[in-house]
């Protein structure tokens, strides 16, 4: 794989045989070549990348919501940025907290928010 589209699911077995560092910067790449504009390219990308790599490791709650999205008029690539934004919000959140939880509840917390996220509430949230 040489090159990364946001709107074109990559391959899941070559996606994965792939170094994460190739992929955040596949992904980095993908944005610099098409000019947008990003507060931090980096973090960007490391969004990105968690998504397609919850998609190829066959997250059911995220590959649900990719079609979910999808069918609710958002582009593969606005798809990822909504469950990006809900996976930052989860990192923020267990950073900022002092609640000691387990892999497990995390983990259902997570996939409850994913469950939860329509292309209106992603609209509404983030003006796209």
């Amino acid at each position: 794989m040489t090159n990364y589209d946001p709107d074109l699911a990559p391959n899941p077995a070559e996606w994965l045989a792939l170094d994460e560092q190739v992929r955040i910067d596949l992904i980095e790449d993908q944005h610099r070549v098409t000019h947008i504009k990003l507060p931090n390219a980096k973090v960007h990308a490391a969004f990105h990348a968690i998504v397609e790599n919850q998609i190829a490791l066959d997250l059911e709650s995220v590959v649900r919501a990719m079609a979910r999205l999808q069918r609710e008029g958002l582009s593969r690539h606005d798809a990822l940025h909504a469950i990006g934004a809900v996976s930052a919000e989860h990192v923020y959140e267990a950073m900022k907290s002092s609640q000691q939880d387990d892999a497990s509840t995390t983990q259902a917390r997570y996939n409850a928010a994913v469950e939860r996220l329509s292309a209106k509430s992603w609209r509404d949230q983030y003006g796209s």
